[in-house]
């Protein structure tokens, strides 16, 4: 069921501080990085495969795209993020060390900070993928450009496509921890009186009191921690297990349609 469903906050009366409708031709080079963390694999893998139609951008998976590291076989991501950053190759430094078993820069990666505020406000207008074996997913995630302790993340969803259903829908969302020991994982499955797989609005709002996650103007989530340093934000499409169907079933896909975002300090939004 719906964790909270009292409503959100409304956003600022200002202008966004980030914007994208994806109605531009091609990419905004300003605003995206249309690699899935390239830092810890190679750019054949890490590179998003994607099309922008008159919808919004639609991230695909296709038939013949690579595993994302060939030690995580098989998993494959096309994904956007607002920044990257890493060490020299050979080291560990990087955004977002997922993994437990050592991820080893391989492409050394230059820095890129389009959009990583400490506190703020993200919308982000989604349709998941119904196809087998799919999960999208929007994160913000630590940079780690100031200090490999910064690498907590909020999860804003986290859809599979088996979880989407015409009357109800179920993600996942929260805070991880991963190595920042000034938080804990504290992850939770909601429901969502909605159809997933069409257009929907997620927000989270983060900041010295905490974080919110919510759904079409709802709150799903609450939590006191959030974390205090600059973040990514991620939007992914995964393909998780060994392909399914014929060629003719791909590519797989979901949508993305509009991202807002706001840089804030104040608390205002969290009363």
């Amino acid at each position: 069921m719906m964790a909270d469903a009292a409503p959100l906050p409304e956003p600022p009366a200002r202008r966004p501080d980030f914007e994208d409708d994806f109605t531009a031709p091609q990419l905004r080079e300003d605003c995206w990085v249309d690699h899935y963390l390239p830092h810890w694999t190679s750019p054949e893998r890490s590179r998003a495969h994607y099309d922008i139609n008159g919808s919004g951008l639609r991230l695909l998976i296709d038939a013949d795209q690579l595993d994302w590291r060939e030690e995580d076989a098989p998993l494959r991501v096309s994904n956007l993020q607002t920044g990257v950053f890493s060490g020299p190759a050979g080291s560990r430094r990087g955004t977002h060390r997922h993994r437990p078993d050592g991820l080893v820069v391989r492409t050394q990666t230059p820095q890129r900070l389009l959009w990583a505020p400490t506190a703020g406000r993200v919308e982000v207008t989604v349709s998941a993928s119904v196809n087998e074996g799919c999960m999208l997913a929007a994160w913000l995630v630590g940079t780690e450009h100031l200090s490999e302790k910064d690498s907590g993340e909020i999860c804003i969803f986290e859809i599979d496509a088996d979880a989407v259903g015409e009357a109800m829908s179920h993600a996942r969302c929260g805070v991880k921890a991963h190595s920042d020991g000034r938080l804990t994982t504290d992850m939770t499955d909601v429901g969502l009186p909605l159809d997933a797989s069409r257009p929907h609005t997620w927000t989270a709002i983060w900041g010295p009191s905490g974080t919110v996650i919510g759904c079409e103007g709802a709150i799903v989530k609450r939590t006191s921690q959030s974390p205090h340093y600059p973040l990514f934000l991620m939007i992914d499409l995964f393909e998780i297990g060994p392909r399914s169907g014929t060629d003719a079933s791909y590519p797989k896909s979901a949508h993305l349609h509009r991202v807002r975002g706001w840089d804030t300090v104040s608390t205002e939004c969290f009363r």
